[in-house]
Formats: C-alpha cells, structure tokens, sequence
C-alpha cells in the first residue's frame, strides 16, 4: 500500500452510501487518506436525505458530485469499497477489496436513513483503525 492508502467508494448511483463513507472518511482521516467515491450508474445529484443526515452529524457532503465509476479509479485505488454495485465493480489483482451490504438510502425519510448513516460511520472507523492512519 502506498504512504497515503487511497480509498474508492463505489455505489449504484454515488448520491447515497458511497457519499456518505467518503464524507466521513474524509471527515474522520483528513489528508492521512484519499478519499474518493464513485457509482455504476451515477445520478445527478447528491441524495438530500443523506446530505441532511450527515449534516446532523456535523459533516458535509454538499461538495460531492456524483461521478461515474471508471476502471483507471479502480486501479489507482489501494482500497475498493463496495456498496451493492454487484459485477459492475471491475477486479483487478493486488487490491483490497470489501463490500458493504448497506441499504440503499435512496426514496427513504431521515428516520430510515439515518442508521444507515450510522453503520457506515461505524465501518468508516473500522477501516480507519485498520489502515492504521
């Protein structure tokens, strides 16, 4: 792994999960890690409910634009994260890879969404803890 491990998050739509986890990561590890997210099939805008929920957690992801998953972000990732894209995430050797079985917050309210919200801080610590940064 390189001196600052960078960390691809990828999603369907990179409005939801993915923003969320890189926002806290970001958030969480500053410049000790680059974060990146992506999506399969990336939507237009950020999901307001999730910009919301993690607003209520003093983060904000209103920066973040959804961007499509490519195979060079792929590559030029130490860590490939996963959130439900399934097989439109390519393999490449040597990498890490984890996929995170989150619901998808997408058509949900601020209740449903915000223990989505809080497994993923809980993961993003998690893997804080084990890049040692």
């Amino acid at each position: 792994m390189t001196e600052t491990p960078t960390v691809l998050f990828v999603c369907v739509h990179n409005a939801g999960r993915s923003q969320m986890a890189a926002g806290f990561l970001q958030h969480l590890a500053g410049d000790r890690v680059d974060v990146r997210s992506a999506g399969s099939e990336p939507k237009d805008a950020i999901n307001p409910v999730a910009v919301e929920v993690m607003r209520e957690a003093g983060v904000d992801i209103t920066s973040g634009t959804p961007k499509l998953l490519t195979v060079d972000a792929v590559k030029q990732a130490d860590v490939v994260i996963t959130m439900g894209c399934g097989d439109a995430c390519p393999i490449f050797p040597g990498k890490r890879y984890e996929d995170w079985e989150l619901d998808d917050p997408a058509g949900q309210g601020l209740t449903e969404v915000r223990p989505i919200r809080d497994e993923i801080r809980s993961r993003v610590e998690e893997l804080i803890r084990e890049l040692g940064v």
